[in-house]
């Protein structure tokens, strides 16, 4: 039986104690659509060749659209989640909020260096953050010999990912016994779904212009062919 989110994080409070369980828990979320994210756009865009091919030729205008928002979107998130716990007077919602709720001495130091390496291991995406996606740096925009944005690739990602998915998991290790693999996690109604669609449409289409160009169509491709309101 699946528990619900609230009930994962009591179980979180009642092993960690009040601040730190609702801050892991929180942190567990967000970390778990951040994987999400990202396994839609590799699902996605970084498969293979032949997927590329297939979202270009059924809607490419409509897909560098999503592929642009995910990667931003992605980029966006590891900024944010390695903010750091307090901006002036304004809390943020960060792995390096989770440091002053561990009272463990030997834990918090392991957590803290575990956070550093995630918090290095961002410093791309926040140069994304900073000069592209939140503000349009203007000499950046207007290229007026502007320093060009840090070097951004999927194993980039997927390393700054890794490395955040080992902060919670230094802590879970210590107080539940247990670790988190966010890339394994199943998603429903995903990105795959969309190309077995897109596939099968495919495979349709080609099968009706061989009929057309036969001479062999039917009424039913000639009502393919005309437009429909949903």
């Amino acid at each position: 039986m699946e528990s619900s989110a609230d009930q994962i994080k009591q179980n979180n409070i009642a092993l960690m104690g009040s601040d730190l369980g609702t801050i892991y828990s929180e942190l567990w979320q967000e970390v778990g659509r951040m994987f999400s994210n990202w396994q839609e756009y590799v699902s996605l865009f970084g498969t293979n060749p032949e997927r590329i091919e297939l979202l270009n030729n059924a809607a490419g205008h409509f897909f560098r659209t999503v592929q642009d928002g995910l990667w931003e979107r992605t980029l966006l998130h590891l900024s944010r989640i390695t903010d750091p716990a307090q901006q002036g007077k304004k809390k943020n919602l960060s792995i390096h909020s989770l440091v002053e709720a561990i009272t463990d001495i030997a834990l918090k130091s392991k957590v803290t260096a575990s956070i550093a390496r995630a918090t290095e291991k961002c410093a791309f995406a926040r140069d994304w953050r900073n000069r592209f996606i939140a503000h349009a740096d203007f000499d950046l925009a207007l290229d007026q010999s502007a320093q060009p944005l840090a070097p951004a690739s999927r194993l980039q990602v997927r390393e700054a990912l890794e490395a955040i998915e080992e902060v919670l998991n230094t802590i879970s290790t210590a107080l539940q016994d247990a670790t988190t693999r966010f890339s394994e996690m199943a998603l429903l109604n995903s990105g795959e779904d969309l190309i077995y669609l897109l596939e099968f449409a495919t495979r349709k289409k080609e099968e009706r212009e061989k009929r057309f160009e036969s001479g062999q169509y039917t009424e039913e491709d000639l009502a393919d062919l005309r437009p429909r309101s949903i």
